[in-house]
Order: C-alpha cells, then sequence, then structure tokens
C-alpha cells in the first residue's frame, strides 16, 4: 500500500543504510498500529469521547473548545480537498503567527493526508521561495496579515495561495460540513517537513512521521511536565519551530489540556498571560526567562508550576535568578529540527543547576572523539543521541551522512558527560549562532550580505553576549575602502531586515581591509571569534 498519490517526500528520504538507528521502539508507550493519523489521537479522540466541550486554545480575544477545533479543522479539510485540488501526498506551506486558524490550518492538511511546512511569520519571501522551491510545495495558507511577503513570492511549483482572517477561507468553509474522514496515513507516512538553517546556504528538510508526533508526546512531557488536563501552557516559540509546535500544540492536546497562544508575545505578554489566565506551563528561551525575573515581581505567577527553557543552553545565573525569585526550578533542555524535540532534560526530582539533563525515557545519548570512540567521563566531545526519533534529511544524501553515522545522530554540539550521567554544554561544534533562542548558520548571513552593492567580502561569526547568548557579528571588507562609516554600517543593518528575516541582521559590524584566509583562501573564521 502506498503512503501517498504524490510520494515526492518519501521518494526523497534518504536510502535506509543511511537513516538513523531507532532504539526503545518497543516499549509499548511507542507502539503504533500500522494505520496511524496523528490528528485521531491529538484531537478527535477528545470529541469522540465526550470532551469537546473542554477549552482547547486561549487567546486573549477569545477561547475555543476541542469541538470548535475539531468542525474547523475538518471544514477546511474539505475546502483542501474539494477546491483547492489537494491531493494526498502534497505539501501545504503555512505561514502564521501562533493563532487558532494556524492550529486549525495544521490539523486540516493532516486530515487531508498533506505534509505540513510550518513556517515563521519573520520570513521573507526568499526565503518563502527557497523553501517551497526545495519541498516542491503546492498550496499554502497565509495570514492576510502576513500577505504582503506572500504576494511576493514566485515559485511554478506553487499552485493555490488562501488567505485566512478576513480572506477567502473563512468564505470557503463557510457551506462545509464539520465532519470529515480523515484520510488514512500509515505510521510512517511523513507528516510534517520541518526546515533548519543548518551551516550552508540551502535549508535542510527534516521529515518526522506521524509515529514521531505521538512518541515525543510520550517522551519529554511525560518525564519532566507530568501534564494533567487541567494545565494551561503557553510560552514564545513559534508554532514553525519544533519546540514550539511541541510545547504549544501537540503536548497540551495530547494530554487533554489547554494552550495559550500570544501571537507577538513579549515578556509583559506572557506575564499578563500567566497572571490572567492561570497558566501552568511556560516555554521560552534563556534571554526571556532572563528578562522574565526581572519583571515577574510585578504579576501574580502562583499558578505556573514547570518552567521549561530550550533554544540555546540555559546559563546557570539566569536559573539561580529565576529560582530565588519564584522557587520555581527551570528545565532546561537540549532538542533540535533534526530530532523533532527535546531529548536530554531533566525533571524537578533529578535536576543539577548549569547542566542540561539527562538522556530522557525514549533516548540514549554519549559523548565521542573525533574518530567515534567513547570519551571517558567528565571530557569534552560530540554528542550524539539516539531514539524514538531521527534524522531524515530529505534530498541531501550528503548531510544526512554528516547528521547520522553508524545510526547516531550528531547534534553539532560539544558536551561532556558527568559521573551520574548528567550533560554539561561546552560549546557549539560548527557555525551555528544562536542568539535570543534563534538558530542562524554565519554563512546563510553571509549569503545576504553580499548581494549589497558595496560589500566585497564579509565573515560571520558569534560573539557572546550576556543578554542574548550570542551576537551575530558581520567582518566586512567594503569595495571602496573609504566609505567605512558608522552611517553604512547603519545602512547595512537597515537594508539587511528589509530583504531577510529581521532576526538574523548583524547586530554588530566591522568594517576590515582584509580577512584571515588559509593558503586555500578559506576564511578562517576561530581568528575573527
Amino acid at each position: 500500500m502506498k503512503h501517498y498519490e504524490d510520494n515526492f517526500a518519501h521518494n526523497s528520504l534518504p536510502s535506509l543504510d543511511l537513516q538513523p538507528h531507532y532504539v526503545f521502539t518497543d516499549l509499548p508507550q511507542f507502539q503504533h498500529p500500522e494505520i496511524l493519523n496523528c490528528v485521531d489521537r491529538l484531537l478527535d479522540s477528545h470529541v469522540k469521547e465526550g470532551r469537546g466541550n473542554t477549552a482547547c486554545i486561549r487567546t486573549f480575544e477569545e477561547t475555543w473548545t476541542y469541538n470548535d477545533l475539531f468542525e474547523k479543522a475538518n471544514q477546511i479539510a474539505h475546502v483542501l480537498v474539494e477546491d483547492l485540488g489537494l491531493k494526498s501526498g502534497n505539501r501545504v506551506l503555512i505561514r502564521s503567527a501562533n493563532n487558532p486558524m494556524m492550529v486549525a490550518c495544521w490539523f486540516a492538511v493532516l486530515k487531508a493526508g498533506g505534509i505540513v511546512v510550518a513556517t515563521m511569520p519573520l520570513l521573507r519571501s526568499k526565503e518563502l521561495t527557497t523553501i517551497i522551491d526545495c519541498a516542491e510545495i503546492s498550496h499554502a495558507f497565509c495570514d492576510s496579515t502576513l500577505s504582503e511577503e506572500m504576494n511576493l513570492v514566485k515559485s511554478p511549483f506553487l499552485k493555490r495561495t488562501c488567505f485566512f482572517r478576513q480572506g477567502e477561507l473563512e468564505d470557503l468553509i463557510q457551506n462545509k460540513p464539520k465532519t470529515f474522514s480523515n484520510y488514512h496515513t500509515k505510521s510512517d507516512s511523513i507528516a510534517l517537513i520541518g526546515f533548519t538553517s543548518g551551516t550552508t546556504g540551502l535549508p535542510k528538510m527534516t521529515a518526522h512521521y506521524h509515529q514521531d508526533i505521538l512518541n515525543i508526546c510520550e517522551a519529554f512531557p511525560q518525564y519532566s511536565l507530568q501534564p494533567t488536563p487541567n494545565d494551561i501552557f503557553t510560552g514564545s516559540p513559534p508554532l514553525g519551530f519544533t519546540f514550539g509546535l511541541g510545547g504549544l500544540v501537540l503536548f497540551p492536546m495530547y494530554f487533554g489540556a489547554s494552550t495559550f497562544l500570544i501571537e507577538k508575545p513579549s515578556p509583559d505578554l506572557l506575564l499578563q498571560a500567566i497572571q490572567e489566565h492561570k497558566v501552568t506551563v511556560c516555554f521560552t528561551a534563556p534571554t526571556a526567562w532572563r528578562i522574565l525575573s526581572t519583571k515577574a515581581n510585578e504579576f501574580n505567577i502562583s499558578s505556573l508550576r514547570k518552567c521549561i527553557s530550550a533554544g540555546e543552553t540555559l546559563p546557570l545565573k539566569v536559573w539561580e535568578d529565576w529560582y530565588n525569585l519564584t522557587g520555581l526550578k527551570i528545565i532546561d533542555g537540549i532538542g533540535s529540527t533534526e530530532m523533532l524535540h527535546i531529548f536530554i532534560s531533566s525533571n524537578e526530582n533529578n535536576m543539577k543547576p548549569g547542566s542540561t539533563g539527562v538522556a530522557i525515557t525514549g533516548y540514549e545519548a554519549k559523548i565521542i572523539d573525533k574518530d567515534g570512540n567513547e570519551l571517558p567521563k567528565n571530557e569534552p566531545g560530540k554528542l550524539v543521541v539516539r531514539g524514538i526519533t531521527g534524522c531524515k534529511y530529505l534530498n541531501r544524501e550528503e548531510k544526512q551522512k554528516e547528521y547520522v553515522e553508524n545510526g547516531w545522530n550528531f547534534t553539532g554540539d560539544i558536551f561532556r558527560q558527568d559521573e551520574d550521567g548528567y550533560f554539561w554544554f561546552v560549546a557549539r561544534g560548527d557555525d551555528m549562532i544562536i542568539s535570543s533562542g534563534y538558530n542562524i548558520a554565519a554563512i546563510e548571513v553571509e549569503s545576504v550580505l553580499l548581494t549589497h552593492d558595496e560589500i566585497l567580502e564579509c565573515a560571520v561569526v558569534g560573539l557572546p553576549d550576556e543578554e542574548r547568548g550570542m551576537l551575530v557579528c558581520a567582518h566586512i571588507v567594503l569595495k571602496e575602502k573609504d566609505k567605512a562609516t558608522d552611517e553604512l554600517a547603519k545602512s547595512i543593518q537597515q537594508w539587511f531586515k528589509e530583504v531577510a528575516a529581521p532576526y538574523k541582521y548583524p547586530r554588530v559590524i566591522n568594517f576590515t581591509d582584509n580577512l584571515p584566509k588559509t593558503e586555500t583562501g578559506k576564511i578562517q573564521r576561530f581568528k575573527l571569534k
């Protein structure tokens, strides 16, 4: 039995010998029937079992019940199949900030047998076009408030774009049935494609199955959060990040809890949501936890019981400041788009402040040297991991060989493991810059800068920064060196924000006469660092 009519994604998977080894899949919580659509468990089951009137998605303006989301997703699925001509296996891009309609579209795509490609609202048309061309995306749902960049996209693959929020989608769903028969996907049918910037200009596509989505709901939340239907989740990561998708949609809905979505989640709005709506679980990045600890006294956050940090390593001082202020222990974790979600973390009973934690249920990890040998305790080396999920790059066999070796997933991080099995972050092992929780590939920033008329050469590195973790720093050689001024630096920064996602722009620009290079002309970034 074929997975889909359109098998582009499955045909693009790495060959079996390059795929990761899966372990712990024999545990009962990670076993699944052959026919599996993850929406049945995450959404439909709550309605079928009489919990349809329970709150599911909350915002400052409205509350949707599980039944509201179920019916809306079903109507959108009808639109996809009947009006937009979706064939099973087609890729569907979703462009939106975190809001209920985005979640409804996400579930509708899977109900209809499509593959979801959720993106961040900050992406510009050039980045969107690259994603659409790489994944051969045929359909797009876009929040009408983000239409400007979407309308600039030109791709031979994109057949239909449907706007929502006072858009075409609301008109199309009006007369659609509120029930829908979900497409019979298999447990190893691809459900979503997550894009990772990685360390090359061309983004990498990571594929995850329907069973992967349910597996991560049995891993990190069960290990670290112990959710109940009474929990209310919130946080700042976009749903286009798998960190945000898990923490703000998959985990709460797997356990019949609710989520509070904020379109532009500032620290003040997070604290306001916690106070007004009695939020119990909060996901955000270390940068935000640092700011929250300076403001938390102004709000009543007594409802909060679990605090989760990921996206970059959590500084010990941030952990201590928050604990001293609130008595709550921030749960640090490391995950990746390639692995779908967090695989090393802790819970309140087994936490060492400053440590990332231990391999959670469903995963195992070790530290190895450059030859693949396991290192003694407390010796820094490469972190490798395997478990119930793993890296599956589409159409990038050369990158698959770098990330997966002998069945283990190479995270690109340098860690050490202590005598008790706890993992401690040492450094990034590549040119990835993690700033305020965003992954920014140095080479991606360089490729944008090199399109500027005044720039001859550039090299981008990360600078340590107390507030953001790291800053994007560009060392630039101008075509006309006497033009190097503060005004030009500001002008380049402003220009960058207009042509690429603003969070990637170089906050520090150093003009230089030349860049340090090897004999073969390779830029020596380590000298710039």
